[in-house]
Order: C-alpha cells, then structure tokens, then sequence
C-alpha cells in the first residue's frame, strides 16, 4: 500500500483544514488506517484511527470534539477534518495504514507511511 497525504497548508487559529490521504495497491478496504502528528522535537503521536468499515473510530483526547476522520473505500482515501485549529496543532501530519483490524494507538503497529503534509497553525 502507498499513501500520499494532501490538504495541509497555513490557517488561522479557530479555522478549518481537510486532510486527504489516497491509498494506492488493492484492498484499501481491509486495513485500519490512521492519522498521526509529528511537532519539531517531539515524538510522533496518535491523533485518530478507523476501523476497515468505518464503523469504529478512535481519536486521542487533544483532538476529540474536534476532529474527525473518515474513509471513502470506493475512492480509496481517508480523510481527517480539523476543525477548531490552534497552534499546538502545528505538525507534520502522516498519513497510515494497519493490516490487522485492531484499532491502535502507537505507531509501530502501523505497516505503511506516508510522507507526511505540513499543517501551521498562526495564532
């Protein structure tokens, strides 16, 4: 599977960005796929995760009520909506995906990597 991340750019604090990671190889449909965050000198951490369906979501507590993940299997992308932005959200945002159907939160039980948008929060 390869997955390329687009819609990051520069906002304004309280405004909105729309993630898009479109997936490329077969079976789009049967992985969990999540979203993560990287901040310059800081470890890259969990922001959100959905299960193969779309019927189960996970979502760190630094974006919940905020953020929201979602998946179109037919166009093969997963999308996460920010909504509420602040600064501390400023990052690379990456885009990844699981085989097993377990929704997880760390990093390394995830398979495949994007490259990564960059998301700047101005205040």
């Amino acid at each position: 599977v390869q997955l390329e991340e687009s819609g990051g750019g520069l906002v304004q604090a309280g405004g909105s960005l729309r993630l898009s990671c479109a997936a490329s190889g077969r079976a789009f449909s049967s992985y969990v796929m999540g979203w993560f965050r990287q901040a310059p000198g800081k470890e890259r951490e969990f922001v959100a995760a959905i299960s193969w369906s779309g019927g189960y979501t996970l979502y760190a507590d630094s974006v919940k009520g905020r953020f929201t993940i979602s998946r179109d299997n037919a166009k093969n992308t997963v999308y996460l909506q920010m909504n509420s932005l602040n600064p501390e959200d400023t990052a690379v945002y990456y885009c990844a995906a699981r085989s097993s159907p377990v929704l997880v939160a760390r990093p390394r039980d995830y398979e495949y990597w994007g490259q990564g948008t960059q998301v700047t929060v101005s205040s």
